[in-house]
C-alpha cells in the first residue's frame, strides 16, 4: 500500500492511497480536479470514494468535481450542509454516533475533530491485509484512544516557538494566533497524543499541513522519531510513501 501526495499544506491539502492493485481512496480533495487527475495518471477508473474532513477550500475544492464524475464522497452532515449539501453523508448508529462502513476494500470508522468548521471528522481506516491506519488534521487534539495501528497520518501545522517568535515580531495577528491553537494541531500537542497512543505495531508516522510560516519540518520529525523511535516523514507535495506491512 501507498500514500500518494497530491498536496499538503495551507494551499490545499489530497492525499491517494492505494493498494497494491492500484484501488484508490482519496483522503480530502482540496486541490483542484485536474491535478487530482494528473496525480493518478488521468485514470479514476480505481477510485472507490473520496473521504472530506471538512468543508474549508483547502480540503474540499474538488469535492463537486469528483460527484460530477461518478466518484462518491464522504462527509459529516454538517460537512455537506456547508458545502451545500453534497456527497454522501456518512453513516451514523440510533444513538448519534458515526458508524462503520465500507468503501472498496477499505473499512472506515469516523471520529470527530476539534476545528472551527461545522462538523469535522477525522477517520480509522483498515483493510483486508490488517493494514491498520488514522488520518487526522485540522483540530487541536483527538480526545480517542487507538490502538493497533500501522501508520499515522497527522496533521502538524506548527511549533510554538516558531508561532510566538512571529507573533512577537509582528507577522501574526492576535486573531490568528488564537485561530492556529484552537482549530490546529501543534507539535507539542501531537507529541502529547503520540504518547497516550498504543505505538506497539506502528511502523510509519507522516506529518502533514504543516504551515508556512510556523513549522519547521526537520524539527518536527527530529522531535517525533526522538519520542517514538519510528520512521517519521513530513509530507511534500509529490511524495509516494510506501505503507506496506511487511517491506522487504
Amino acid at each position: 500500500m501507498n500514500l500518494k501526495v497530491f498536496g499538503t499544506g495551507s494551499s490545499g491539502n489530497c492525499y491517494a492511497l492505494q493498494d497494491n492493485t492500484g484501488n484508490t481512496l482519496l483522503l480530502d480533495a482540496g486541490i483542484r480536479f485536474s491535478e487530482i487527475c494528473k496525480g493518478l495518471d488521468f485514470d479514476i477508473s480505481k477510485v472507490f470514494g473520496a473521504l472530506c474532513t471538512h468543508e474549508h477550500g483547502d480540503h474540499s475544492k474538488a469535492v463537486r468535481e469528483l460527484l460530477k464524475s461518478g466518484i462518491p464522497v464522504y462527509m459529516s452532515q454538517g460537512t455537506s450542509e456547508a458545502i451545500g449539501g453534497t456527497g454522501s453523508t456518512l453513516p451514523v448508529t440510533s444513538d448519534g454516533r458515526f458508524d462503520v462502513f465500507k468503501v472498496g476494500p477499505w473499512y472506515v470508522q469516523p471520529f470527530s475533530t476539534q476545528h472551527d468548521a461545522a462538523d469535522p471528522t477525522g477517520f480509522l481506516l483498515s483493510d483486508f491485509s490488517g493494514n491498520k491506519l488514522i488520518y487526522a488534521t485540522d483540530t487541536y487534539y483527538l480526545k480517542y484512544n487507538f490502538t493497533g495501528l500501522n501508520f499515522i497520518i497527522i496533521e502538524c501545522n506548527y511549533c510554538t516557538d516558531i508561532l510566538m517568535h512571529n507573533i512577537e515580531a509582528g507577522n501574526i495577528s492576535g486573531a490568528r494566533k488564537d485561530r492556529l491553537l484552537h482549530s490546529h494541531f501543534s507539535l507539542e500537542n501531537v507529541l502529547k497524543f503520540l504518547k497516550a497512543t498504543d505505538l506497539t505495531h506502528c511502523l510509519k508516522i507522516v506529518l502533514v499541513h504543516l504551515s508556512d510560516v510556523n513549522s519547521n519540518a526537520k524539527q518536527m520529525v527530529n522531535a517525533v522519531f526522538k519520542q517514538t523511535g519510528i520512521e517519521t516523514i513530513a509530507a511534500e507535495d509529490g511524495m509516494d510513501i510506501n505503507f506496506d506491512l511487511f517491506p522487504f
